[in-house]
């Protein structure tokens, strides 16, 4: 493969068969760390910035400036890079040093909010920002529809491709922004009538089951509200994770299956093993690898003691 830019390597990403975590189960994860920002966020980030080009939301020198829990940051400063433009991301203070210092790497400068606001706290200072900063953009990726649409356009159509001649029936993936959910349930669902949709959100901050807002340690889902681009209609159920059970499951995923997988991405191998006794043997279950365990390493707990 030959790219003019590293732009053109996003998405394409492989299917992989979990082989050990889930016994004799047929669980498939897609693994959206093969992106070259390491996460499913460079999809959005580049879908993003491309349609407000087009729209001229985004102006040549204009400034980038968005909340973010973190891998939106990364994919947004990596394309930014690219094209030129300055970005100032807004994120919780509780998330990672390592997604801090990779936005730093890419020539993102961040603005810190306090960890007890969650990303609501995040989008409000978004905001203040904005009204400062001449020729500000804020991609608002919890709501801005181009996020939906690229879940549409190419994830679900990876899926389709690779799956053809054996359709997935469970899919279980965690909710950030809802675009991931919403693009791939509703583009998969018209040609796979039959198939069902699992949300995962964090059991400490159980919104989309109709519970409190609360902090939680698992970074990349659980924003503390229904973003607007999670079509609820879209999904079948919500199964809701211990923070513990997730990072365990993160640490397996690696010792057993060789992938080392974010919190995020161990919290959809937890809501797996949960719901696999409850469906009917033989389904063929798919889950996200949204990124790399790489940017936890410095996460209490995250790691086994020696």
């Amino acid at each position: 493969m030959k790219a003019d830019t590293i732009l053109q390597t996003i998405g394409n990403t492989p299917h992989v068969r979990v082989r050990r975590l889930f016994g004799d189960a047929e669980v498939w994860i897609k693994s959206e760390r093969s992106n070259p920002g390491g996460s499913i966020k460079d999809r959005i980030a580049l879908a993003m910035i491309e349609a407000a080009e087009a729209s001229g939301d985004l102006k040549p020198g204009g400034t980038i400036i968005e909340p973010t829990s973190g891998n939106t940051g990364v994919g947004l400063a990596m394309v930014a890079a690219v094209k030129g433009y300055r970005l100032i991301l807004v994120m919780p203070e509780s998330m990672s040093i390592e997604r801090r210092r990779l936005m730093l790497a890419y020539g993102a400068t961040f603005d810190l909010t306090p960890r007890e606001k969650g990303m609501k706290g995040a989008i409000e200072r978004a905001q203040e920002l904005a009204a400062k900063v001449p020729d500000a953009w804020i991609p608002q990726q919890f709501e801005n529809p181009a996020n939906v649409d690229v879940h549409v356009r190419t994830t679900a159509q990876e899926i389709l491709r690779d799956f053809a001649d054996t359709p997935i029936d469970v899919i279980i993936t965690g909710v950030g922004t809802g675009g991931h959910i919403t693009g791939v349930a509703e583009a998969l669902k018209k040609e796979w009538p039959e198939l069902k949709v699992f949300a995962v959100e964090p059991e400490l901050s159980p919104v989309i089951s109709g519970g409190q807002p609360g902090p939680h340690p698992i970074q990349g889902i659980g924003a503390g509200f229904v973003p607007a681009n999670l079509h609820t209609g879209a999904i079948d159920g919500v199964i809701k994770v211990d923070a513990g059970v997730a990072k365990d499951m993160a640490r397996r995923s690696a010792r057993e299956e060789g992938m080392l997988v974010g919190i995020s991405s161990g919290a959809t191998l937890a809501a797996i093993l949960q719901k696999l006794p409850d469906l009917p043997e033989g389904v063929r279950v798919l889950g996200f690898n949204y990124d790399t365990g790489e940017r936890y390493l410095s996460v209490p707990d995250f790691l086994p003691e020696q």
